[in-house]
């Protein structure tokens, strides 16, 4: 038992800092869709603003909820359907 603790802990505590790098990576990723969405979908005329699909926007929600799961697959869709560059993946 002794042995198994020996290397479970350090390789949790290696496991811990790259899943959270990753959630960043994904997190900063969605918030540049959510801005190429916004760019692209959401139009101000006057005083007027057209708010875009309700999948993109609430798909936007998700990406500022930290839901990237949810938010980014809609908005890479939203974004190639308008045939707009996707911006890079950190």
């Amino acid at each position: 038992m002794t042995n198994f603790s020996n290397w479970l802990i350090p390789a949790i505590a290696l496991t811990v800092p790259m899943a959270a790098s990753g959630q960043g990576n994904d997190f900063a990723y969605c918030q540049a869709l959510s801005a190429q969405y916004q760019k692209y979908y959401v139009k101000t005329s006057g005083h007027m603003i057209t708010p875009g699909p309700i999948d993109g926007n609430i798909a936007v929600d998700q990406c500022k909820a930290g839901n990237t799961a949810a938010g980014i697959p809609v908005l890479e869709k939203k974004l190639r359907d308008a045939k707009v560059e996707l911006p890079a993946r950190g």
